[in-house]
């Protein structure tokens, strides 16, 4: 069912905004008490994306989310202008990372269209349908993984093969979803989607294996869980294919009608 999908998309990427949150935050000292914010935010979506109902009660639990993140996206992008240099490829690399609160906006968002496609059939989302917005909406949210990835692999020189993926594999799904959401049908889509899927299952053993690979490796985790690559970023990408997969599902429910 494509609603339960995107309440589990949202589950998992929440549940990444959560881990990686607590990472980054933790490193930073909570220094803001603002801080806080996105982790109770990013549990409670979690939560009520796990559960996949359809109360008033997730329905708030989604905006809020929402709203957290579009708070935490001005908040980081403040953070970034204010330093030495403002918007530079050095600030961009170390300053508060832009991707991590835009996808809790993300989560919020695909749980409240989870909640929309489960009470009203046919749906609409911004007027258009919720097969085809879905469709631009993931495939903006796999461009922006995408974009993070690049940029963090680039700080770390590309030095094994294996970091390529996620800036040549998604982007293929990114095209498909864009097609999807113009009215087009390619089988092809849920092909690239799985690719995109299986991409962010394998990025966390990759990663596990780069914190194996620093000094100490998992007997210094506190230590390494934080300079090391993240891993809680990868699953995004499963998150996002999830979602991608169920907006496709939508756009098949009303080509039948």
């Amino acid at each position: 069912m494509a609603a339960r999908s995107l309440h589990h998309a949202a589950a998992l990427l929440a549940l990444s905004v959560l881990l990686d949150s607590a990472i980054e935050h933790y490193r930073g000292h909570f220094e803001n008490p603002g801080m806080f914010a996105p982790l109770a935010a990013s549990l409670a979506a979690s939560w009520a994306g796990a559960r996949a109902g359809h109360t008033r009660a997730n329905g708030t639990i989604y905006a809020t989310a929402l709203a957290t993140g579009l708070a935490g996206t001005a908040f980081h992008a403040y953070n970034l202008a204010r330093r030495p240099g403002g918007l530079c490829w050095q600030n961009l690399f170390y300053a508060a990372p832009l991707g991590a609160p835009a996808a809790l906006v993300l989560a919020g968002a695909y749980g409240l269209a989870a909640t929309r496609v489960a009470s009203k059939a046919p749906a609409t989302l911004l007027g258009m349908p919720s097969g085809r917005a879905l469709s631009g909406l993931t495939a903006i949210g796999i461009a922006g993984t995408v974009a993070e990835a690049g940029m963090l692999h680039f700080r770390g020189a590309y030095h094994r093969p294996a970091m390529w993926l996620p800036v040549t594999l998604p982007p293929l799904s990114v095209a498909f979803l864009l097609r999807a959401a113009s009215g087009a049908r390619d089988r092809l889509a849920r092909a690239c989607l799985g690719l995109t899927a299986l991409l962010g299952v394998a990025g966390v053993a990759f990663h596990a294996n780069g914190i194996a690979r620093q000094m100490g490796g998992w007997r210094n985790w506190r230590q390494n869980l934080l300079s090391g690559p993240p891993l809680p970023a990868p699953p995004s990408f499963l998150a996002l294919a999830i979602a991608g997969r169920a907006a496709l599902q939508l756009q098949e429910r009303g080509r039948m009608r």
